[in-house]
């Protein structure tokens, strides 16, 4: 990705640089094509981090956005690191 500054984990080092297409960029390195329920998982995990608001799984599973098992399915591998990769911001306190 030109002109995008990530860290040694992949992860966005200026929020201002993140973007639909770059969201997009990150989805596509781990191999996720993002749907409407994607886009929604995204700006909650923006929303609550603009509100400095601690991520957890447990938080996404409070939140009424989507369910445990569906997030795993949307973001396998590891949900809350990748979705928070894709969203473009800092990987959660909570993440190994």
């Amino acid at each position: 990705m030109d002109n995008v500054n990530l860290n040694e984990e992949g992860y966005l080092t200026d929020f201002s640089q993140w973007s639909k297409e770059v969201a997009e960029k990150i989805a596509a390195e781990n191999e996720i094509s993002l749907t409407d329920k994607h886009w929604e998982v995204v700006d909650f995990l923006q929303k609550k981090h603009n509100n400095e608001e601690a991520l957890s799984i447990r938080g996404i599973k409070k939140s009424g956005v989507i369910n445990i098992k569906e997030f795993y399915d949307l973001f396998p591998g590891g949900p809350l690191k990748i979705s928070t990769k894709i969203a473009g911001i800092p990987k959660p306190k909570s993440c190994i």
